[in-house]
């Protein structure tokens, strides 16, 4: 029977990537105002007694295939990926633009030693080949396309049977039966169901490269990102040479990894010790600063928290914070002036995490409480102290997780004392070669910090 190629017009939501068959001023599942728009579906209809399904046998648990991670041979990039490139996944790589995303994935092709397709959809052949070539890449196995229609990509990969395919950028490629431009929510939906089709049918790892919204979210819907397997974002800015690469999802590894980089003229370069590069210019003869060991994802990085306190000159002071939410910093000067009699109201307060690192983690305000106070007072912090825990509105200092690998971090990197939550003590954190000083109430740290030994 001869199919029948029909055309239905569907509305797409930008902001949560369900589909609805007609026009809602209020998205009914996100429930944002004015995110959906129409595109064309093709539909092909045909005769249920000649539609055939494939089948697929049923496997037992145990008897399904483990597959092996490749590794990229960077150990920055294996750490976010939980090990390695798992054969079959799925990966979307976000980041601003500029920061380095191409430039790493040209990296992880040229480490793996395997046959990778990268398809430039947003530059030729040849800009791609001279990239590649100033960071010193000079692979055998790398093939490069400028394609930036969807058959003729899977065409391509069918042909080359890479291991590994980047696709730069999913908001510049586009699949010809869709009436719209690329880059709308349609193309981006239907190009990312298709590649992940043939991801998962031809055992191959694809990274998907997008561009991120002025927010700072993946343009495009959001069922993109539950369709992906792993979801990377690549942060940086123009005034620092570092780069992160973190991990907000990751089906085959641990979510919030991250990976450290430095942008240099060869490309991206991983740091295997961060804490000592974010420290290396820590000046340890001034008031408002003190050490706060972080935890991202599960790896301990040491920074340094820095706070500036001075008279205000206006009716409303300044608060400001770099790296840090400044709602917190509302809380721990309030805790400040109620539970320690720390007079703040006319004061201007500047808050700044070194090394351009952003930390959304409230075990950063204990460190934080301190700088302040360092700061006010115009006293030092002992430079060998390392200071963490959450600060409760009673001015109780509550307990954190992960305590023990801060420690050992710090005792690894020299420093010799820590202040930390009392309800986070026992024999395992006892064992570590470091002075402890467990704390209930924000009152008892003056005369800790300030204090020589």
């Amino acid at each position: 029977m001869m199919k029948k190629v029909k055309s239905k017009t569907a509305y797409l939501c930008s902001s949560c990537g369900d589909d609805f068959s007609k026009w809602f001023g209020q998205c009914p599942s996100c429930s944002e105002w004015d995110t959906l728009s129409s595109f064309k579906v093709q539909t092909k209809s045909t005769d249920f007694r000649t539609r055939q399904t494939p089948s697929k046998l049923l496997k037992e648990l145990l008897d399904v295939e483990k597959d092996k991670r490749i590794s990229t041979n960077i150990q920055e990039a294996d750490r976010v990926l939980g090990g390695g490139l798992l054969q079959g996944s799925f990966i979307l790589l976000g980041g601003s633009p500029g920061v380095g995303k191409s430039t790493l994935a040209l990296h992880i092709c040229s480490g793996i030693k395997q046959i990778c397709l990268y398809v430039s959809a947003e530059e030729s052949d040849q800009q791609v080949a001279l990239r590649a070539i100033r960071i010193g890449i000079k692979s055998t196995n790398l093939h490069i396309s400028g394609e930036n229609h969807l058959d003729s990509i899977i065409n391509q990969i069918d042909t080359l049977k890479p291991k590994l395919v980047i696709v730069d950028s999913i908001q510049t490629i586009m699949n010809l039966e869709l009436d719209s431009l690329p880059g709308s929510p349609s193309q981006i939906r239907d190009c990312g169901q298709k590649l992940l089709e043939v991801c998962k049918q031809n055992n191959i790892t694809i990274f998907i490269i997008g561009h991120i919204t002025k927010e700072g979210n993946i343009a495009g819907p959001k069922m993109l990102e539950h369709m992906v397997d792993t979801v990377l974002y690549l942060e940086g800015e123009n005034r620092y040479d570092h780069r992160i690469l973190r991990s907000i999802k990751n089906r085959f590894g641990a979510t919030y990894e991250v990976g450290i980089f430095s942008m240099g003229e060869k490309g991206m370069i991983e740091v295997k010790n961060p804490s000592e590069m974010f420290l290396e210019e820590r000046n340890i003869d001034i008031t408002g600063t003190c050490i706060y060991p972080s935890l991202e994802g599960t790896r301990p990085i040491l920074v340094e928290v820095q706070a500036l306190v001075s008279k205000s000159t206006l009716n409303i002071p300044h608060r400001n914070t770099n790296g840090f939410d400044y709602k917190r910093i509302n809380i721990i000067l309030a805790v400040l002036e109620k539970r320690m009699g720390l007079s703040m109201g006319n004061k201007d307060v500047f808050i700044n995490l070194v090394g351009g690192l952003k930390i959304d983690d409230p075990a950063t305000d204990l460190s934080i409480l301190c700088a302040i106070v360092s700061s006010s007072l115009d006293k030092i912090i002992r430079s060998s102290l390392v200071i963490l825990g959450e600060v409760g509105l009673g001015g109780e200092v509550r307990s954190i997780n992960n305590l023990y690998q801060r420690i050992l971090e710090s005792s690894k990197l020299g420093f010799k004392e820590a202040l930390f939550p009392k309800s986070n003590l026992n024999k395992k954190i006892e064992g570590v070669d470091i002075v402890l000083h467990p704390v209930k109430d924000v009152k008892d740290v003056f005369q800790i910090i300030f204090n020589k030994k």
